[in-house]
């Protein structure tokens, strides 16, 4: 008898809780229930075979990239889609899909016990639980159900729009339609899409080994992307072999040959030599978008655990507006400026024209550079690697994908500035002498006392060394930190930080943006190549003037005590003999104690601009210093930039 009672309290307290949420809640229901009704009514097959491209401008205005292409064209009827990529998605991403009625109540409880757990220890809200109705729904009505918004009621719409999917389509044509609208990563729509993308080759055609490997990528694009994390793509492939053979969906000898083919990718001409600008317009766009959506990047942390917290954080929320920035018609206007670009790649492919040698069809030898306009703190250039007329594989954009370790060009910015901070000046007498367990100067020659300024322009590793020791590796670090320098770890904080040995090292758009820093009166605007986004209509969804804002790093006087004592580097000092002719001009040469890396980093009052060049591989070469191609490269493409431009000197407000 207790246990009738207690079981009819409990469904009286449940019913009661139902009702007040009804009461509260109903009509606002009632009214998404009644959208989501209208939206399917008026949805046709059509609906589910269009797409809205995204378009990359230039700074005049011309496009630069079309994201997403019309993908009608490479459209599969449920017919011609291969039954291994069926069922491949089927047992990995909605195993009960032909059971349920668009959404799977077991997974949705288990979320908002998540979700609700979550929200009590104040960490963000995760999604999961998404059928393969519910994951079109959102692919295909963006504007209703947008990817960024990871509300309940979001989820709720989410529900509601697959419910009413379910009773207009058959489970075929849901199941056609998402596997040809689902994001196979680098603007590939579809089966067919990204099958002749990554293998030149019609789906048809694909291996078991050949769909399992490219049906990884959905799940993550940014993670899964076969071309820059490949490993990470075979790893998938091989579980999605595993839940296809234990659901029985292939036999014991067709899951052993597909687990150990080999994976040769041939990959489609536009995407074997990726547009340098494209690729960083990409990245920009993608972060301006989740800082519109209001993620805080963050650059130090308390614990290895709170940085891991962090990543999985960053990866998610850049992998929903990757995908949003691919789906959403959206015009991208960038400061790119393609004729600075040539000039600028022009100057990295003759400065290394005599490296001839190649890795799988690339050029061993590399080099990168960023440019950025000082006036704005935009980037307008960026190159990331040399250019070639086809390649056998995929490179990077080192540009600001690469992290190399910057040499002496770290010395200004994390050791010289601060110490003008702190009451030193361009003649305070400073110690060259060689002591105990302490540096090498490169050149071999120690001069004692000598002037700060002569220690900067010979580029002295013992005065670094000695003054980064003083004012301590965590007060210096902390200057590159405010400059957003993204890979500054634990181990960093060592005296040998002072002369750019950085565990991870840093980009060449971080340095470009640092020395901006120094030629904007010490105050740091992040480094990004986005004016704004908007959205078909013509409406302003993202405006960089507005979430950009300036930091100030360093005091006024520092900057400008350092900039003036810059400019003799390239008259008296390391970079002796490379000023340019027309225009007031500051640097520094940075060459790691091996010789793997090269640097410079140099600026006008118009421009700032940073050069590195190294091979991928790092190894010596025995005639690699900042003074050689760095420098050679940095001063044939300012000497252009800058021809027939009118004189300016540095201008330096201390107020």
């Amino acid at each position: 008898m207790f246990f009738k009672i207690l079981f009819l309290l409990i469904l009286l307290a449940i019913l009661a809780v139902v009702a007040l949420f009804y009461f509260k809640y109903g009509n606002t229901l009632l009214k998404w229930q009644a959208e989501a009704k209208k939206m399917i009514a008026a949805s046709s097959e059509d609906t589910f075979k269009s797409s809205e491209a995204s378009f990359i401008y230039d700074s005049n205005g011309k496009v630069l990239a079309k994201l997403k292409g019309d993908h009608d064209s490479y459209y599969l009827t449920f017919d011609k889609i291969p039954q291994y990529v069926k069922d491949a998605f089927v047992v990995t991403e909605d195993r009960d899909f032909y059971k349920h009625a668009g959404y799977d109540p077991k997974a949705l409880v288990s979320a908002g016990i998540t979700l609700f757990m979550n929200k009590l220890r104040g960490q963000d809200a995760t999604r999961g639980a998404s059928t393969i109705t519910q994951q079109l729904a959102r692919n295909i009505f963006t504007d209703y159900l947008p990817y960024t918004d990871k509300s309940y009621s979001r989820k709720v719409k989410e529900i509601f729009v697959a419910t009413e999917m379910e009773k207009k389509y058959s489970k075929d044509q849901i199941l056609e339609f998402y596997i040809n609208n689902v994001f196979f990563a680098n603007g590939y729509y579809g089966i067919e899409a990204a099958s002749r993308g990554y293998f030149s080759k019609s789906a048809s055609e694909l291996s078991l080994a050949e769909v399992a490997f490219v049906c990884s990528i959905p799940n993550r694009p940014q993670s899964y992307d076969p071309l820059e994390h490949f490993d990470n793509t075979i790893k998938r492939k091989n579980r999605i072999l595993d839940q296809m053979l234990s659901q029985k969906f292939i036999s014991s000898a067709e899951y052993s040959d597909a687990y150990y083919s080999d994976i040769v990718m041939n990959p489609a001409k536009e995407i074997k030599n990726q547009n340098y600008l494209t690729t960083y317009a990409v990245s920009c766009a993608t972060k301006a978008l989740m800082q519109k959506q209001g993620f805080e990047f963050r650059y130090e942390f308390s614990s290895d655990a709170d940085r891991s917290s962090y990543d999985a954080e960053y990866k998610d929320m850049y992998e929903e507006c990757y995908k949003l920035l691919h789906t959403a018609g959206y015009n991208i206007y960038t400061t790119l400026n393609k004729k600075i670009q040539a000039k600028l790649q022009k100057a990295v492919n003759e400065q290394l024209s005599s490296f001839t040698e190649k890795k799988k069809g690339v050029y061993a030898m590399q080099g990168a550079a960023t440019c950025i306009n000082n006036k704005t703190g935009k980037v307008v250039a960026i190159v990331g690697g040399r250019k070639q007329k086809s390649t056998t594989g995929y490179t990077i954009n080192r540009g600001f994908q690469s992290y190399r370790q910057p040499g002496s060009c770290f010395k200004p910015i994390a050791v010289y500035t601060p110490a003008l901070e702190r009451g030193y000046t361009a003649n305070s007498i400073v110690d060259d002498t060689y002591f105990k367990d302490g540096p090498r100067n490169a050149d071999g020659r120690y001069l004692g006392k000598i002037p700060l300024r002569t220690a900067v322009e010979k580029s002295k590793n013992v005065v670094a060394w000695r003054l980064f020791q003083e004012m301590t590796p965590a007060v210096g670090l902390s200057y590159v930190k405010k400059m957003n320098f993204s890979k500054i770890v634990d181990s960093d904080y060592v005296p040998a930080a002072s002369l750019g040995g950085l565990t991870n090292g840093a980009s060449t758009v971080e340095m470009a943006s640092a020395y901006a820093t120094l030629a904007n009166n010490g105050k740091f605007r992040n480094p990004t190549c986005i004016k704004k986004i908007t959205d078909y209509d013509g409406n302003v969804i993202v405006n960089m003037n507005k979430l950009t804002k300036q930091k100030q790093v360093y005091k006024p006087e520092a900057a400008e005590a350092m900039t003036d004592i810059l400019k003799g580097v390239l008259v008296r000092g390391t970079a002796a003999g490379k000023q340019l002719s027309n225009m007031a001009c500051a640097g520094k040469t940075g060459t790691t104690s091996d010789k793997k890396d090269g640097w410079f980093c140099g600026y006008t009052p118009y421009y700032s601009t940073a050069v590195w060049v190294g091979y991928d591989n790092p190894r010596a070469v025995s005639n690699l210093y900042g003074s050689t191609y760095p420098l050679y490269i940095w001063h044939e493409f300012m000497g252009e930039l800058h021809s027939g431009m009118e004189y300016a000197d540095f201008v330096y407000d201390r107020q």
